[in-house]
């Protein structure tokens, strides 16, 4: 039998008929190309196959009411106790298909790890608080009796501050020191307190104050021994006469999931009133030993 030279044209469809779906993406995904194999007309449709079934249907975009069926030669394709999340990979297999295997794989992993941390690991059950407590005016609590025996004039009104969440309990102070004499602040002392009760500070506290001579120019940082878990006294000291620069120095202790800090600055130039301002040794020492006192007054 010879083929024709030319398909026979097909009948055109009635008006407003509706195109008949094809599973070819070429020309056009909702007609048939014009004549059948080798140009005869098109036969009747086939019922198909259950290998054609999962290919020829449209593409879903909602959840999947059935679970797709195994297919023949394509092991991946099995159904399982997971939601299908999306069409099966092609039977010939390729990295397309392996590549979805190994995302729901991972997912599922992924999951059941999350799942066993929540459950392995209760909330709350490795906070560490030594005892601590929050006071609601901070300044109250506060024991600097060494810094007065060089400022002894008393702050009329310090100010403070507090904060408390159920993942975090901060409270803070601010005083101004005072020489005998003094109209204005000589330097100031600021004290801060946090009780750390959903996270353990350790790793943070540790990173940001052994290694801030790293971050921040000018400044020591050497490890003080006997004052919780670990403290670090942090210093600069640009005071070349008692007339001119500046002294800072703050003491950062951890104990258990408590953090706390004591700082000291002053400033001072021809003009300041303080001619005999303290060394960096003296407000050093103050900040150890009021530093013990303050944290043992916030103990229970």
């Amino acid at each position: 039998m010879s083929t024709p030279s030319q398909p026979p044209q097909q009948p055109e469809p009635p008006s407003g008929a509706p195109a008949q779906p094809s599973a070819y993406p070429y020309p056009n995904p909702q007609s048939p190309a014009p004549g059948g194999p080798l140009g005869f007309p098109p036969a009747a449709p086939a019922a198909p196959s259950a290998q054609q079934s999962v290919y020829a249907q449209p593409t879903l975009v909602g959840p999947l009411v059935q679970p797709p069926q195994p297919q023949p030669g394509n092991p991946y394709a099995q159904p399982g106790p997971y939601p299908a999340v999306g069409p099966p990979p092609p039977p010939t297999g390729g990295r397309a298909g392996r590549a979805v295997l190994w995302a729901v794989v991972g997912a599922v992993a992924a999951s059941a790890a999350w799942a066993a941390g929540v459950f392995l690991i209760p909330a709350g059950s490795d906070v560490d608080l030594r005892g601590y407590s929050a006071p609601a005016n901070l300044c109250n609590s506060t024991d600097y009796a060494s810094f007065q025996s060089e400022y002894a004039a008393n702050d009329s009104t310090p100010t403070h501050n507090s904060l408390g969440d159920d993942a975090l309990d901060e409270v803070l102070c601010n005083l101004s020191l005072k020489k005998t004499g003094s109209s204005y602040a000589d330097a100031y002392l600021y004290v801060q307190l946090d009780l750390h009760k959903k996270t353990d500070p350790g790793p943070e506290f540790t990173a940001t104050w052994k290694n801030y001579g790293e971050s921040h120019s000018g400044y020591d940082v050497d490890t003080v021994a006997g004052i919780g878990d670990e403290a670090y006294l942090v210093s600069n000291d640009t005071t070349s006469s008692s007339s001119s620069g500046s002294l800072y120095a703050t003491l950062a202790v951890r104990d258990g999931w408590v953090t706390y800090t004591m700082s000291y600055s002053a400033y001072y130039s021809s003009y300041s009133t303080d001619k005999d301002p303290p060394t960096l040794d003296e407000v050093s020492g103050w900040l150890k030993t009021d530093s013990r006192a303050t944290l043992a007054e916030l103990r229970d």
